[in-house]
C-alpha cells in the first residue's frame, strides 16, 4: 500500500490490532464506499472504506446500533475512525440472497423472511429513532426529479422544458398524499437482495441488513416495493402477490389504501432509479447499471397503470412516449 489513503488505512488496522491480517477486497457499491474482508487466523472481520467528504459513516454507525437494538441483524461496530471514513466491521458471511438465489435456494423462504423483517418494523413502534430525518415531499420530489434530470438529456440530447418540469413537480406532489395512506416507519431504502443475507440465526435475526445508511422516516410501503419490484432481476407476480399479502396480515393495513401507497412508492423509486443508472454512467463512468433500465421501466409504466397515477401516465406518455424510453449510450 503507497497511496495516502491505504497508508491510513494500514495505521488504523494496526492500532486496531489487525495490523497483520490479510486484506483482499470484499465489495464496492454504487457510492464511494469500498469493502474489504481482514483475516486473522480464525477470526475475520470487515473493513469499510468510506472516504470524507463523498462519505460520512456516522449513520451507518448509528444505524447499525439502531438495528441491533431493536433485535435485527446489522453487523456490529468493532472500530470506528470516523474522520478518515474507516469501520471495522462484524463479518456477516457470504451468504447474500443474490447468491443464494443463484445458487438455487428456496426463493419463497427468503424473501418471506425479509417481508417479516419489514412487517416487524412497520409494526413496531420503537423503529423510528427520534432523530430521524423525514422522507418528506421535498426529498421524494428531488429523487423523482433525476429522471428528468439525467435520463431524458442522455437519451435525447435535450433538456426538459420549463413548463414540462413543472407539470411533473405539481403531478408528483398531488399523489404523495396517497404514498402517506401506509403507516410511517422506518425506511432503510436500500431493501433488495444485494443488501440482504441469510443467517444462521433464529427468527428474524437470520436476516442479515447491509446497506442502511440512508434511512429515513416515510411510508412502510417504500421498502417492499424496493424488495418486490426489484431494479435488478425479475420476480415471480405470483410470488409478489403472496408477500403483499403476508405483509398485510401482519401490518393490518386496508387493500386499497396499500395499493394506492405501493403505486405512487413504486412509480417514485422507478424513476429515481432511472435517474440514478443514467447518472452513474455519465457522471461516474459505472455504465453497468444501464442494463437494467428496461426492466424498471417496465416496472414504472406497471405502476402508472394504477388509476390514482393516470395524469401522472399522460405527462409521461407527452413527455417521454414509449418508443423514446430507451437505454442512454453510457
Amino acid at each position: 500500500m503507497t497511496s495516502p489513503r491505504a497508508s491510513l488505512i494500514t495505521s488504523f488496522l494496526a492500532a486496531q490490532g489487525w495490523g497483520e491480517a490479510t486484506i483482499r477486497p470484499l465489495a464496492s457499491d454504487a457510492s464511494f464506499r469500498h469493502y474489504h474482508r481482514l483475516s486473522r487466523g480464525e477470526q475475520r472481520a470487515v473493513l469499510m472504506d468510506a472516504p470524507p467528504p463523498q462519505e460520512d459513516v456516522r449513520p451507518f454507525v448509528a444505524m447499525a446500533r439502531h438495528l441491533v437494538g431493536l433485535g435485527l441483524s446489522a453487523p456490529r461496530l468493532l472500530a470506528s475512525d470516523v474522520e478518515h471514513g474507516f469501520l471495522l466491521l462484524e463479518d456477516l458471511g457470504d451468504l447474500t440472497y443474490t447468491r443464494q438465489l443463484a445458487a438455487g435456494a428456496d426463493e419463497g423462504a427468503l424473501y418471506a423472511l425479509a417481508t417479516d423483517v419489514l412487517a416487524e418494523i412497520a409494526t413496531n413502534p420503537q423503529a423510528i429513532p427520534v432523530d430521524l430525518p423525514v422522507y418528506d415531499d421535498e426529498k421524494l420530489l428531488t429523487e423523482v426529479g433525476l429522471l428528468t434530470e439525467w435520463y431524458v438529456p442522455a437519451l435525447t440530447g435535450q433538456p426538459v422544458s420549463a413548463d414540462a418540469q413543472a407539470q411533473y413537480a405539481a403531478l408528483w406532489r398531488k399523489l404523495f398524499p396517497l404514498a402517506r395512506l401506509a403507516p410511517s416507519t422506518l425506511v432503510l431504502r436500500d431493501f433488495h437482495v444485494d443488501n440482504l443475507m441469510r443467517l444462521d440465526r433464529p427468527g428474524l435475526a437470520a436476516c442479515g441488513l447491509l446497506d442502511f445508511q440512508d434511512a429515513l422516516a416515510g411510508p412502510a410501503t417504500y421498502d417492499l416495493v424496493s424488495l418486490l419490484e426489484d431494479a435488478r432481476r425479475d420476480i415471480d407476480p405470483l410470488l409478489i402477490e403472496r408477500m403483499k399479502q403476508r405483509w398485510l396480515a401482519r401490518v393490518g393495513l386496508d387493500r386499497v389504501c396499500f395499493e394506492s401507497s405501493w403505486a405512487v412508492m413504486a412509480a417514485q423509486r422507478h424513476a429515481k432509479v432511472i435517474g440514478i443508472f443514467t447518472r452513474l454512467a455519465h457522471r461516474d463512468g459505472k455504465p453497468g447499471y444501464l442494463g437494467h433500465i428496461p426492466r424498471v421501466w417496465r416496472l414504472l409504466e406497471r405502476a402508472l397503470a394504477h388509476p390514482a397515477l393516470v395524469s401522472l401516465a399522460d405527462w409521461f406518455e407527452r413527455e417521454i412516449p414509449p418508443d423514446r424510453r430507451g437505454v442512454p449510450t453510457p
